[in-house]
């Protein structure tokens, strides 16, 4: 088949973006962010969603990333693969594989595995869906390790459902019953996963024909409502032994309802080969939530917060546990300087946020509504004001000295570097740029309504009521001023009349 055009860019930004496999690497893992999501009713792609300020794939990815110390990653793409690329972004070892159609888990699996050359690899294969945004490296490494000890060929993640049997729409585990269908004990094969059976297949049996399982050489019936009412579920997470996945995966058929290729499935093929097929389950469920609709993404969204606030409630003050964002590099910037054992008092007000590239220092106090992004380096015993909005754009800095203080409402943006012991009081409005930074010195005190861009100001001083646009405040013999209503020359001046 053609490609069109459209396709032929999607393929050069995978090229593009893409690095080398490691045949040496003993992990692999593949993200599955193909799907859009239709029930989440959004333009933006399923997999770009974010829980706490981070797209859904880039959480798993990361945690992939930080477990998996030693492998590769491949992310499938499809719909929206653009936007998935650019916020996966280029890495080492790691490749971006393009599902044109999609047509189920197994096929997106099968799409991946064409990145590696199977006759020069022999490892593990992990497989994660991309929109599960809970997922944390522990819960990878403990998976992991549970595959490794266990020396089975397969593996899945299983989550048990909490609530109405009807809400369940995941594939549900079936499992060796104690007797078949003879009567006759399962023995040691009591208990074994024999596979997967999704939702909408079981929807779709008979009420009046039993379910028919194999294994072993055993026959186990399960009626529809037994198959509804069971509470362990498919997370869509797996491990495979490579050279056994490769095997099996062009086996499996789509005969569902659906008319998909179902990952699923592999459980099966895996045990009519005699391979050996376990199921483990995470310490925590939340960890393999995934969202279909906007309900369960605010859901997820919330538990996000509230595990923050657990981890950091009786080390920094956060005056509203339901309204506050510490981007993940800040939390662990916390935790380190906890672990000094000196006590750190900040205090977060409800509303703010301390974003990305933020440094953090003893003694910090955000009130309410203040936001700190970007490359911003605080020091000791800083006090915002309510509404304070700080920010810089990427490869621009700044730089808060001790014992400041910045009051409500005031922006400051771009490249400043302001002294300690400076206080910037309500209504002022400061901007630096690449070309022109702006330098406060220290105990220089600004109030009133002023705007400050690409100036140098020396120490000491006053400024009240100014506008100083790419200018430089010099001490005479040491002695600082006040500068007070500085304003440029007014343009159209003359267009400007007083009311009779």
């Amino acid at each position: 088949m053609a490609i069109t055009q459209t396709n032929e860019e999607i393929v050069s930004l995978i090229s593009e973006n893409s690095t080398r496999f490691d045949y040496k690497k003993s992990d692999t893992a593949i993200i599955l962010a193909a799907g859009h999501g239709k029930r989440i009713k959004s333009q933006t792609s399923k997999m770009l969603h974010k829980i706490w300020e981070k797209p859904t794939v880039e959480r798993v990815y990361i945690a992939c990333d930080s477990a998996l110390t030693s492998s590769n990653i491949i992310t499938v793409v499809g719909i929206k693969a653009e936007d998935v690329i650019k916020a996966v972004g280029k890495k080492d070892n790691n490749l971006f594989a393009y599902q044109e159609v999609q047509n189920g888990t197994g096929h997106a699996v099968q799409v991946a595995l064409q990145s590696i050359d199977k006759e020069n690899y022999d490892g593990i294969v992990y497989v994660f869906p991309g929109d599960m945004g809970l997922i944390n490296s522990d819960t990878v490494k403990l998976f992991r390790e549970s595959f490794l000890s266990s020396k089975c060929d397969m593996m899945v993640l299983t989550g048990l459902f909490e609530g109405n049997k009807e809400d369940n729409y995941y594939g549900r585990i079936i499992r060796v019953k104690e007797f078949d269908s003879n009567g006759k004990h399962s023995l040691d094969d009591f208990g074994k996963v024999i596979e997967i059976i999704e939702y909408k297949d079981i929807l779709a049996l008979s009420t009046d024909t039993p379910y028919k399982a194999e294994f072993g050489g055993r026959t186990y019936f399960y009626s529809k409502e037994e198959l509804l009412a069971i509470p362990e579920f498919n997370s869509g997470v797996f491990a495979f032994d490579f050279k056994k996945l490769v095997k099996l995966i062009y086996n499996i058929k789509s005969e569902n309802v659906q008319n998909e290729v179902y990952l699923t499935d592999l459980i099966s093929l895996f045990n009519q080969e005699g391979y050996v097929v376990q199921a483990v389950s995470p310490l925590e469920q939340f960890v393999i939530m995934g969202f279909n609709n906007k309900s369960v993404l605010k859901e997820m969204e919330d538990i996000a917060r509230t595990n923050i606030y657990e981890k950091l409630k009786d080390i920094i003050t956060i005056d509203d546990p339901d309204d506050f964002y510490i981007d993940d590099e800040v939390i662990e910037q916390i935790l380190e300087l906890d672990d000094k054992g000196i006590p750190l008092d900040i205090q977060l007000g409800k509303g703010s946020y301390l974003g990305k590239g933020v440094k953090i220092n003893y003694n910090l106090h955000l009130h309410k509504n203040v936001l700190l992004d970007g490359n911003i380096t605080l020091g000791r015993n800083v006090d915002f004001k309510a509404n304070v909005d700080i920010s810089c754009y990427k490869g621009q800095k700044i730089v808060i000295g001790n014992d400041v203080t910045i009051f409500w409402n005031n922006i400051l943006r771009g490249n400043i570097i302001i002294g300690e012991n400076c206080r910037i009081e309500s209504g002022v409005k400061i901007t630096g740029s690449d070309e022109f930074p702006v330098i406060v010195g220290a105990g220089v005190t600004i109030k009133g309504i002023s705007y400050i861009f690409g100036s140098k100001i020396d120490d000491g001083f006053l400024i009240e009521h100014s506008v100083l646009i790419k200018k430089e405040i010099k001490s005479e013999n040491g002695e600082a001023k006040l500068i007070g209503y500085y304003i440029p020359e007014t343009a159209g001046k003359e267009l400007v009349k007083d009311l009779k």
